[in-house]
């Protein structure tokens, strides 16, 4: 759990969000260039993120997927693992690769005791609405059908940032839906997630002020996602889980910062989710922006590590021998 001062915490989140507004207006918005060019340059570096580090000791399993075949990305703990966390990435359905976050999910695989699956699934605009779901829905029985054979017996889990959140909902709501399968995975995580592709009154609301997403940004990825689709056709369910049933869902984590135009989106999520009858935990981080649990700012080590917790006492995992933290080799 977190050891941070809250004012201290505050101070350094206000001074990371004046410095990240000043980066951003120095760079042209994500909607602006083509989004091969966003890819590329995330990959290399360049930008807001920091450059990612490709750990050696992950490894890709393809699977078969509607689509073609689908990759997943594996990283398993120091341990012998005590069950499966499913990880879907963000980037606006849009941009994202699942060997983008290694020391992230690293550090998940490390104090929760789980190997990490991230699914690669299609990006929009080339491969819109429904194949990144198609995918991860795949990504998801897949895992299902080896149960016991990647989990050895031990829980599953399943989460993801943004559009990964998204895509986590969608996933375990189809799940039930289209397969009849309740209970499988024990826990969600969902970090910052867009549930409504309607728009929420925070994204309504937010304007064009530029910290990570804009109301243009916004409006820009659910256009590559979903191509001429008006807002009464965007609350399907199937596309904004927030208009969902929510029964038969996992107990789940919530994690959003108040400087996140989707933090309506997480608020409104929770509350259905609970009122759903399902266990809940809410965390509000002050100031924190969107996306902040991949940038280098202090505030994401806390919230890592209550979600980690959230999990292992969730999933029934040793909690006997702590598991140490490395924040300084794992940014974010």
């Amino acid at each position: 759990m977190s050891t941070h001062d809250p004012d201290t915490l505050l101070a350094e989140t206000r001074e990371f969000n004046a410095e990240l507004e000043r980066q951003l207006a120095t760079i042209p918005p994500v909607n602006t260039v083509p989004p091969e060019e966003s890819r590329r340059a995330r990959r290399e570096g360049r930008g807001i993120f920091p450059a990612p580090v490709f750990l050696p000791e992950a490894r890709t399993v393809w699977i078969e997927g509607p689509g073609g075949p689908v990759s997943l990305r594996v990283i398993e703990p120091e341990e012998e693992p005590a069950g499966v966390f499913l990880h879907i990435h963000g980037g606006g359905w849009t941009l994202g690769e699942n060997d983008m976050q290694d020391l992230r999910l690293k550090r998940l695989a490390h104090e929760a005791g789980l190997t990490v699956m991230s699914v690669g699934y299609r990006l929009a605009p080339e491969n819109p609405y429904p194949a990144a779901p198609d995918d991860c829905e795949t990504a998801a029985l897949w895992l299902l059908a080896r149960r016991d054979e990647l989990a050895r017996s031990g829980p599953l889990a399943i989460g993801g940032d943004s559009a990964g959140g998204h895509l986590t909902a969608v996933t375990l709501l189809r799940l039930r839906d289209r397969h009849g399968i309740t209970g499988a995975f024990a826990a969600a995580v969902f970090q910052y997630g867009c549930f409504d592709l309607s728009m929420t009154p925070s994204q309504r609301h937010w304007g064009e002020r530029n910290l990570v997403l804009s109301e243009s940004i916004m409006i820009w990825f659910a256009d590559q996602f979903l191509p001429g689709r008006d807002r009464e056709q965007r609350r399907d369910p199937d596309i904004s889980p927030l208009f969902a049933d929510l029964s038969g869902m996992p107990p789940a984590v919530f994690t959003v910062g108040t400087q996140d135009p989707l933090l309506d989106d997480t608020l409104f999520m929770e509350a259905r989710w609970r009122a759903a009858g399902h266990p809940t935990e809410l965390h509000v981080w002050p100031e924190a922006p969107h996306g902040f649990l991949s940038l280098p700012m202090t505030v994401a080590d806390p919230a890592l590590s209550t979600e980690h917790d959230f999990l292992r006492r969730t999933l029934g995992l040793d909690l006997s021998t702590p598991r140490l933290t490395h924040p300084q080799e794992v940014p974010g």
